[in-house]
């Protein structure tokens, strides 16, 4: 059914490309309603306090003048632009979507793994599992008081509508994408049917006068609200990368105007830098008066002098990721790497300790799946996504992703992990277990 749906997203190795069926598990994940109320309060709060600092970053920078954050730590980033410095996004927001990855502590607890600010993925297998789930057990459904997750596409397309503008009735809202050839392009055409927009690449549109237009049939069209599924750096090539062929040339002098609305904001990479997220808990208190709901995982900064020398003298016993990657790449797993992994990889630490975070290995929790053997237990992780327009709408449960291979501590459809149905049950905690 899903080969017949083309839900499909692609891998990389070397220069070749391999499409794949996502891999979907039966059985699904249930979560009470009662512990999800806790888990969508802390979303929203730390969205938030997350949207206030990147309007305060690019703005008055009070954070950093108050040393909560440290300058030099935002400023060395990458993933800090220093293009939009003064660009304030139309509505004021700059986080429209996000998804936070959340896991199971020793305790039981959801904990914030990591925040994902730019362009998050992985909301089409949310509803496309759910609707699988529901052609295969409608009777389960029934029975079983499960949110429904449906309403996302209609929440997007008025989180949209609210940010734009609002020059014109006539106004497109579009998905821009890179193209056929991106791995998550299933998501892209999926998405633009769902939220009833036009699905563009960027020889599709043009800039005049500061206006963006698309190119139709009929005519140029003004175009307000541009989801955008293009990495900062490809967006514009008069104002980042000049090679780039699948940004809109002129896109940020329309934006700067305040002509065209980006979905996410141009710039939120700052602010899910994995070097930056230990200091999410001190942004909550600085912005909103508040202590975070949603705890995190303990993180060593190995631009710290202390945390770099503690990190080199325990690596086989923490989990290293480089702060710019995502996917489960630029990873060492310490206690399942090798002596020579990790002594090549202490050498990328010490040339730049700046690139790096270390965290403890976190036992994630399991759940029930289906393999070859019968019913097997495999770890898995949470990605919550949270909509904002002029409020904040978070979706019931969220994209579950599991570990398929036995033993395996990575989830991600890149290193061969696959997905469940995450169901939110009006029900006691017991009775959801």
């Amino acid at each position: 059914m899903f080969l017949r749906g083309g839900v499909t997203f692609s891998t990389y190795s070397g220069d070749a490309a391999t499409e794949r069926i996502f891999p979907f598990d039966l059985i699904p994940r249930v979560v009470a309603v009662a512990e999800w109320r806790r888990v969508q309060s802390g979303l929203e709060q730390r969205i938030r306090a997350l949207n206030r600092f990147l309007a305060d970053v690019y703005g008055e920078q009070r954070i950093l003048r108050e040393d909560v954050v440290p300058r030099d730590l935002i400023e060395s980033s990458e993933a800090y632009c220093r293009e939009v410095r003064g660009i304030e996004p139309p509505g004021g927001v700059y986080i429209h979507i996000a998804g936070v990855d959340l896991i199971r502590d020793q305790t039981g607890e959801f904990v914030v793994l990591e925040d994902n600010l730019r362009s998050p993925s992985g909301v089409s297998y949310v509803l496309e599992n759910r609707d699988m789930m529901k052609r295969l057990f409608p009777s389960v459904f029934r029975d079983s008081s499960v949110a429904p997750v449906e309403l996302y596409p209609t929440k997007l397309r008025q989180a949209m509508r609210e940010v734009a503008p609002g020059h014109d009735g006539d106004a497109l809202r579009v998905l821009l994408t890179p193209g056929p050839f991106n791995s998550a392009y299933f998501e892209h055409s999926f998405l633009a049917r769902r939220i009833g927009c036009e699905l563009v690449q960027g020889s599709d549109l043009f800039v005049d006068d500061d206006r963006v237009y698309a190119k139709t049939t009929r005519g140029p069209r003004p175009v307000d609200v541009i989801y955008r599924r293009i990495d900062d750096a490809f967006l514009d090539p008069e104002c980042f990368r000049s090679d780039s062929l699948v940004g809109v040339p002129g896109l940020m002098r329309a934006y700067a105007a305040g002509n065209v609305a980006l979905v996410n904001a141009v710039g939120n990479g700052i602010a899910d830098d994995k070097g930056v997220y230990p200091y999410v808990p001190e942004m909550i208190r600085f912005y909103l008066g508040e202590e975070a709901i949603l705890p995190q995982v303990r993180t060593y900064l190995c631009s710290r002098e202390d945390d770099l020398a503690y990190v080199l003298d325990h690596l086989d016993e923490l989990v290293v990721k480089a702060v710019n990657e995502a996917g489960g790449y630029g990873m060492l797993m310490g206690p399942s790497a090798s002596r020579r992994e990790r002594t090549e990889f202490a050498a990328r630490i010490r040339a730049h300790p700046r690139n790096y975070i270390a965290q403890p290995r976190i036992e994630l929790s399991g759940s029930p799946t289906w393999v070859r053997g019968g019913v097997q237990p495999r770890r898995v992780d949470l990605r919550p996504f949270v909509v904002t327009g002029r409020e904040s709408w978070v979706l019931p449960g969220g994209l579950t992703r599991v570990a398929l291979a036995k033993g395996s501590y990575v989830v991600n459809s890149s290193q061969g992990g696959g997905s469940k149905d995450t169901w939110v049950v009006e029900a006691s905690d017991e009775a959801a277990a």
